[in-house]
């Protein structure tokens, strides 16, 4: 099921559907949903620069239904994702400081939403960087990280 909304959402942010309100067909602003995002985002950044992963996985679904897709391959489940995570980042120098610069937030419509940005984690050792497309999606009037690809 996340794989068909992660393709059908990749198909409308390619082809940049115009959203329009049922309502004598106006544009509906989403700019406060994007700025929940954005600020949601944020939030994700200080987390995870307080090495803080608990935090930084606060704003995934947490759901076995949550689809990660990195260099390893999909992956299913909250839990899985964070262990991935822990594995990968064992320590507050393993996590150093993450910068993400979001260059899409596309609202689809009242309950999904897809992001596209850069990655950047500085680190005393070095530098790694590299591109995320997210499929947000507000459950119970929260907005949610549903499919996560980073490379």
């Amino acid at each position: 099921m996340i794989q068909r909304y992660l393709i059908l959402s990749i198909a409308i942010c390619l082809f940049s559907c115009e959203k329009k309100s049922t309502e004598a067909n106006l544009p509906i602003d989403f700019t406060k949903d994007k700025s929940q995002i954005s600020a949601l985002m944020s939030e994700q950044e200080a987390s995870w620069n307080r090495a803080d992963i608990d935090g930084f996985m606060k704003h995934y679904w947490n759901s076995d239904s949550l689809c990660f897709i990195g260099k390893r391959g999909l992956s299913y489940g909250w839990k899985t994702t964070r262990d991935n995570y822990v594995k990968s980042y064992p320590d507050a120098a393993a996590m150093g400081t993450l910068q993400f610069t979001n260059s899409v937030i596309d609202v689809m419509d009242t309950t999904h939403a897809y992001v596209i940005g850069k990655w950047e984690l500085f680190r005393v050792s070095d530098t790694l960087s590299g591109h995320y497309s997210l499929l947000w999606k507000k459950i119970s009037g929260k907005w949610v990280i549903v499919a996560d690809h980073s490379s």
